[in-house]
């Protein structure tokens, strides 16, 4: 197989919602409520909120696609952060990486992260920070070996239930 990580462009919004959606409901079904989980996923995840990143310059976006036929597997999203807590000036924030669960263990999600640690980089971000549920243990086991240390904690609201999410930086 072949994967192949490249900027989005405008017309990419429907594959990042697919991707969004999909990945949401592999982690978190059986977790968070099902009822919570559709209601979030239309919210957060819809085709036209990934059209408004799109067209964000503040948003930078990319996806991963898989052969045959450059089909949408994940994808990584770095803003302007929006936490809970004093941020150092141009830090940037990893507000969305995305990776079917099938291409896990690969180094594939490793790829994503160092596109988005690059780019945080060349746009002069010190540090690159995002928030991640306390109890997703395989993705704070990915994030320290990326080189991600807690520096707080926030409340994630997900339908009627607010779960714990540690926030996590590392320094560029």
């Amino acid at each position: 197989m072949t994967l192949r990580i490249r900027p989005c462009a405008p017309g990419d919004a429907a594959a990042l919602a697919l991707v969004g959606q999909a990945t949401f409901l592999e982690s978190y079904a059986g977790f968070v409520d099902g009822q919570d989980i559709v209601a979030h996923t239309r919210a957060q995840h819809a085709e036209d909120l990934y059209a408004c990143c799109l067209a964000d310059p503040a948003v930078r976006l990319w996806l991963a696609e898989i052969d045959p036929g450059a089909a949408p597997v994940g994808y990584a999203m770095i803003s302007p952060p929006d936490l809970p807590m004093a941020v150092g000036s141009g830090d940037l924030e990893l507000r969305r990486i995305y990776l079917l669960s099938r291409f896990h263990g690969q180094g594939w999600g490793a790829r994503l992260m160092s596109t988005a640690i690059d780019a945080a980089r060349g746009n002069g971000a010190r540090h690159l920070l995002l928030g991640v549920n306390s109890e997703n243990r395989r993705a704070l086991a990915f994030y320290a070996r990326q080189g991600f240390a807690a520096v707080g904690r926030r409340r994630f609201q997900v339908g009627a239930h607010a779960y714990d999410d540690l926030v996590l930086a590392r320094a560029l």
